[in-house]
């Protein structure tokens, strides 16, 4: 981890809020799980929307495995990065057939999760450009409802329980299916999850003799606080390992498992940078005031995430209680009640594991400025994104 005195200095070099990533920290979480599955037939494509800046994109490019994508800008900012289409899958939910059309001509891994888009694809392509088909394998998985994707109120994939109906489509417009996908959440601690939707996925393969690899998503467990543990990736390769050496036996067939990390990857890399402005005692409560706010980093608000709260200008200072908040005009709490040492007006906290969901969320509610970014590597910060200018603002506002 990088150290408490180097991120005071990047603060003070390039002001906060900031968010500062460490690369050889995303590039061990990509060897880990490399090592993990060396034994299985698998591939890794980062889920970029956990975090998107072309620098981080880069480096995971370099690092060499692919790229998850959900928009049609994320797949050309991909492109820019330097990932070949081959290396690129796009799973968008909800979007007009027009982005699917687009996609399709850039040569991407296309992943489709709605009965009528499939049905416009197949009659516009018929068999002439493979594809793959989300599943929703009805299984509640993950650490919040909001990130669960799984279970039968959610909006993504096309229902397990309409296979037949998936399957007259696909002979009746000749598609050529490719693969397979589901993905039930994110935070999961159980591999027994991945294990329970490898069966959906294998009982759904009868259907698609064609079918190459089987996407499990991801949403591996993320370790936010000190007590909790990651996912097992070691066990989980184990596992999935002796079941396909089992299919293979049973069909004679090779199959691929395909995964899409995303906050696995990047979420301990992160570290955000705030400032004290004010301490604030109330009747019942002490207030710490930041110069940030849910504007930039949304996850307590939005999942009531948890985030490790340090004071690095004061690490070894007395132990108090407060209640972290925001200086935004809306109710904007980061912690209630948590333990820091002192601080004063003008002290430096950092949220850890701010690498996922943390700028890629922000806004600029209130008119505030987006925070800057800066990518470490081997204990040298480089500037990848300056804060926003306020000219640049007015500009947007302007064209909006």
């Amino acid at each position: 981890m990088i150290a408490d005195n180097t991120l005071c200095d990047l603060a003070e070099e390039f002001g906060t809020p900031l968010h500062v990533y460490e690369k050889e920290k995303i590039e061990e979480k990509i060897s880990k799980l490399k090592n993990a599955f060396k034994q299985v037939p698998s591939r890794f494509f980062y889920a970029c929307k956990a975090l998107s800046n072309i620098n981080i994109l880069k480096t995971i490019a370099q690092a060499g495995i692919g790229l998850d994508t959900v928009s049609i800008n994320e797949v050309k900012l991909g492109l820019k990065a330097g990932f070949e289409p081959k290396n690129i899958l796009f799973t968008p939910n909800c979007v007009a057939f027009d982005e699917i059309a687009e996609a399709k001509e850039l040569g991407i891994h296309i992943n489709i999760d709605n009965i009528s888009i499939l049905e416009q694809f197949g009659n516009t392509y018929g068999n002439a450009y493979p594809v793959m088909i989300r599943l929703n394998p009805h299984i509640m998985a993950g650490g919040n409802y909001k990130i669960s994707t799984g279970h039968i109120d959610s909006k993504f994939g096309i229902s397990i329980h309409q296979m037949r109906h998936i399957e007259r489509v696909v002979k009746t417009t000749n598609i050529h299916v490719e693969g397979l996908h589901m993905h039930t959440g994110s935070e999961i601690k159980d591999v027994n999850v991945f294990m329970q939707g490898l069966e959906v996925m294998l009982e759904a393969a009868e259907y698609f003799p064609e079918i190459s690899y089987l996407d499990l998503g991801s949403g591996f467990k993320v370790p936010y606080r000190n007590d909790e543990l990651e996912t097992d990736v070691d066990s989980l390769a184990k596992s999935l390992g002796a079941r396909l050496d089992e299919w293979k036996k049973e069909h004679n067939k090779d199959i691929e498992i395909w995964f899409e990390p995303g906050k696995f990857i990047v979420s301990e890399c992160g570290h955000f940078v705030v400032k004290k402005n004010v301490v604030k005692q109330t009747p019942a409560t002490v207030f710490a005031g930041v110069n940030s706010g849910f504007n930039h980093l949304i996850r307590p608000m939005f999942y009531d995430a948890y985030h490790e709260i340090n004071n690095i200008s004061n690490p070894d200072g007395t132990k108090r209680i407060y209640t972290v908040v925001g200086h935004l005009c809306e109710t904007d709490t980061f912690a209630w009640d948590r333990v820091i040492t002192e601080v004063t007006e003008g002290d430096y906290l950092v949220f850890r594991n701010a690498g996922a969901y943390a700028f890629e969320m922000a806004s600029r509610f209130n008119s505030r400025l987006l925070p800057a970014e800066i990518l470490v590597e081997k204990g040298k910060g480089q500037l990848i994104r300056k804060r926003d200018e306020f000219s640049n603002l007015l500009a947007n506002q302007v064209e909006l």
